[in-house]
């Protein structure tokens, strides 16, 4: 390399180029200089962080995290950090990044909160109820999935959002009764989480940590079973591609005589819309897993993923060969260059840094819907995105919905939407009861002035009751960061609703939905009420096929079969239903159980088309006598 190439590299990539070397005594004087480049990126897209994590490079990474570098950043492939730093397999930089992460999601949060409270205090105030449908295509598995309605009140610059839904246990959604209520102050907020079960109240005032409070990075370290869990888990990145994403008007009606299509959602009436090109995709790298971890992931994820419709595509890196530098093996495989890696002009060829990839990719095209009002009393930008906002600090959930109404909508407010979550779990929320007009609530009081229904929220409403017990008041409750991220969620959903492992996952819908704690993807076990449903979807697929009441129906009549034969059915039910009970064969009786719900949607669909055919033979008969 050329003096001259070396000196231009290195001034345009400074960081960049001390991570790659791992001269960490010169990054350090550099940086206590200035950290005003430390977010900037090379033309591979890393900034000298994700760099030095991809590297292998601990001192390095360490003094880029002291200094405030962002975790949250992705690389071109949609990657963080974390999912760089596990990948490299070292439980050290593991557990620093983890830390640093944690650290600064908590600042975020704290110092957000106040900043948000402080938006909507000029706002007019508003009651509004929010229901959270969680569904799923998979006919057998939607009768599994949860729904609950979040009552938000809103008065100046205090919030307050009810929940029922507390949690996921087997095969059971647990509910109680919880109140998240956050009294906005001028350079603060004070947050009560208030269980009305237990009659307990934790008070927690939320602001920027001031420098005595540096030492809570120490309780913020991820415990050696939280990285042992990531470092024997699959690194998942789930994300929705928004690039391609169009709206288009829904029609309705038949041939020549559809209309663009409208229906009245609790008194409004919306011009309904579809989002098409929504395609969900799906990383998952297994290239740190040993092969036992490796043979115990595979087998976790079948019989379910060729039911799911979805396109798998195998990626994988140029594996490079050793020369006997174990760090560089480790870090740089393919033996680049740092005058190939910063040089925009040079083409890798396949080759990148890091530890060669073993990776598959999923991707499932799906139709998110949306319901818009032109009239509705709220405002989506001054009323409702401040209150996502404040739902989305800590939650991968609320930021898709965020995410997806700031995209270029059609005009009107989304009174409804769908959007898919997961590839078997998709979102509808709906508003409704806007400032109790359509049924009274405690504590807020309905206004009508000149036409407009406005309400009075009265301020007991942001009060929890004096009887409850109250922990932690006037105090900065120490932070308790839950290591799982959105693609472990990802992943244990799918588990949880295709496997129901029997590991214990008592959470809060507000951690649920907002800091994404779940268990780590779990091993098969057999689960008696999944073979349960499994039963119940088959009865009623047998019913839907023409069994019932011991009659085959043929053109809408029942036809009796003979006592022998409905006694020889009955016996094949049974032992049916034994089997199912007794999970024999494991994975292939979910697999038969998909195919009965894959028959069943299909035997739906060929019925709507018959009928659609026969609307249109009478309407071209009549159009004939005429």
């Amino acid at each position: 390399m050329s003096d001259k190439l070396k000196a231009a590299l290195q001034e345009e990539y400074p960081l960049h180029w001390l991570a790659w070397h791992n001269d960490y005594e010169a990054l350090k004087a550099l940086l206590e200089k200035s950290t005003e480049n430390i977010e900037q990126r090379d033309c591979r897209g890393r900034t000298a962080l994700m760099l030095a994590v991809t590297l292998g490079h601990l001192e390095v990474s360490k003094i880029l995290l002291n200094h405030g570098a962002n975790v949250n950043v992705e690389n071109n492939d949609g990657y963080t950090v974390v999912h760089e730093a596990v990948s490299t397999g070292d439980p050290e930089l593991l557990a620093e990044v983890l830390t640093q992460r944690d650290l600064q999601r908590y600042s975020t949060s704290v110092g957000g909160i106040p900043d948000l409270l402080k938006r909507i205090r000029d706002t007019p105030d508003f009651y509004v109820e929010m229901k959270w449908e969680f569904t799923s295509w998979v006919p057998l598995l939607s009768r599994m999935c949860p729904s609950d309605t979040y009552k938000v009140y809103k008065s100046g610059a205090n919030v307050r959002i009810d929940t029922t839904l507390l949690g996921f246990d087997q095969s059971n959604w647990q509910r109680g009764r919880r109140s998240y209520i956050f009294k906005g102050q001028e350079d603060l907020a004070l947050m009560m989480e208030v269980d009305h079960d237990s009659c307990q109240v934790h008070v927690e005032q939320m602001q920027v940590l001031p420098p005595e409070y540096v030492d809570l990075t120490g309780s913020l370290r991820p415990s050696q079973e939280a990285i042992s869990a990531r470092l024997t888990s699959p690194v998942v990145a789930t994300y929705i591609d928004t690039d391609k994403i169009s709206f288009e008007r829904n029609k309705s009606g038949i041939l020549g005589w559809k209309s663009d299509k409208s229906e009245t959602i609790n008194g409004h009436n919306c011009k309904v819309f579809s989002a098409t090109n929504v395609e969900l995709v799906t990383k998952t790298r297994v290239e740190h897993l040993s092969e036992a971890d490796k043979a115990r992931h595979k087998a976790a994820r079948s019989p379910l993923q060729s039911f799911l419709g979805t396109v798998e595509v195998e990626e994988g890196a140029a594996l490079g060969t050793p020369n006997g530098d174990v760090t560089e093996w480790r870090g740089n495989p393919c033996h680049i260059r740092p005058e190939e890696y910063f040089n925009a002009k040079v083409d890798l060829g396949g080759r990148d840094i890091g530890r060669p990839r073993e990776a598959t990719v999923r991707t499932q095209k799906f139709r998110a819907n949306l319901w818009l009002c032109e009239d509705y009393p709220l405002s989506l930008p001054q009323q409702i995105l401040p209150i996502v906002d404040l739902m989305s600090i800590n939650s991968n959930h609320f930021a898709r919905l965020r995410d997806f109404i700031t995209l270029q909508l059609p005009a009107g407010f989304p009174v409804k939407i769908e959007i898919p979550l997961f590839h078997v779990l998709n979102a509808r929320i709906t508003f409704g009861n806007i400032n109790a007009f359509d049924e009274p609530v405690p504590g807020v009081t309905t206004l009508r002035e000149q036409g407009t229904v406005m309400c009075k929220i009265d301020e007991s409403c942001f009060e929890a009751p004096s009887s409850y017990a109250r922990l932690g008041a006037n105090k900065l409750r120490q932070f308790n960061v839950n290591d799982e991220d959105d693609e472990l969620l990802q992943y244990a959903i799918e588990q949880s609703f295709v496997e129901a492992s029997g590991e214990e996952n008592q959470v809060t819908v507000w951690e649920a939905l907002t800091t994404d704690q779940t268990g780590i993807a779990p091993e098969l076990e057999e689960d008696h009420a999944l073979q349960r449903a499994i039963q119940e979807s088959l009865a009623s697929y047998q019913k839907s096929v023409g069994v019932a009441d011991g009659g085959l129906t043929v053109g809408g009549e029942i036809q009796q079969q003979p006592q022998e034969q409905q006694e020889q059915q009955q016996q094949q039910q049974q032992q049916e239903s034994n089997d199912w009970a007794l999970g024999a064969s494991g994975g292939t009786d979910l697999a038969m159980a998909l195919r009965l719900s894959q028959q069943a949607k299909e035997e739906e669909d060929r019925r709507r088309r018959e009928e659609d055919e026969m609307l249109e033979r009478i309407l071209q008969l009549s159009m004939t006598e005429k």
